[in-house]
C-alpha cells in the first residue's frame, strides 16, 4: 500500500510543475492555471514612444585623437585577430576610446591603419603623469577583414605604432 501512494504522491508533484493538461491544478479550474504571455518586468513603450526592443539609432562617433600610443598587441582569438592598444590622452577622463578604422583608408601594400580615438570630457583635466591619463582599448578583426594584411598600424597624434601580423 505504502509504495503506490509514493508513487502517486511523487506524480503529484512532479506534473504540479508542468503547465499542461497532465498537471492536476488544471483539472478542475482553467481559469486559474492560464499562463501571462506578457513580462511585466519589460515596458511595451519607451519614453519616446518606440518599442522597446527597436534598434537605437547609432549616432555619429566624435571621438578625436589621443595624443600618443605606447603599446600595440595583436592576439589571435576564435573569431579573427584582437588588436588591443594603450595610449596616454592629453587630458584627465577621456572616456570611450575606440580603434576606428577610416573610411578613406585602403588596404596600402598590406598595411591596416587603425586610429586611436576617444572622447574628452565636458571639463577637461590637463596635467598629471601619463599613468593616471592612460587609456586601453581593443577591437576583434574578423579573418575576413584581415585578408591580405600584414602589418597593422595604430595612429595616434603624435605617433603611431607597427606591429606585424603572424
Amino acid at each position: 500500500m505504502r509504495t503506490p501512494v509514493l508513487v502517486l504522491l511523487t506524480a503529484t508533484l512532479a506534473l504540479s510543475a508542468c503547465q499542461s493538461r497532465w498537471n492536476p491544478a488544471n483539472w478542475w479550474d482553467k481559469d486559474t492555471a492560464a499562463v501571462e504571455a506578457v513580462n511585466p518586468l519589460i515596458p511595451d513603450k519607451t519614453e519616446d514612444g518606440r518599442s522597446f526592443f527597436a534598434a537605437k539609432e547609432t549616432e555619429e562617433y566624435r571621438g578625436l585623437p589621443i595624443d600618443k600610443v605606447t603599446s600595440v598587441e595583436v592576439h589571435r582569438v576564435t573569431e579573427g585577430r584582437l588588436i588591443m592598444a594603450i595610449g596616454v590622452s592629453s587630458v584627465h577622463g577621456t572616456s570611450d576610446t575606440r580603434l576606428i578604422i577610416p573610411e578613406e583608408a585602403a588596404l596600402d601594400g598590406g598595411v591596416l591603419t587603425l586610429n586611436l580615438m576617444g572622447r574628452p570630457p565636458l571639463e577637461p583635466v590637463i596635467g598629471g603623469s601619463d599613468q593616471t591619463r592612460e587609456v586601453t582599448t581593443a577591437v576583434v578583426l574578423t579573418e575576413q577583414q584581415m585578408a591580405g594584411v600584414r602589418t597593422i598600424r595604430v595612429k595616434a597624434l603624435t605617433n603611431s605604432i607597427d606591429r606585424r601580423v603572424r
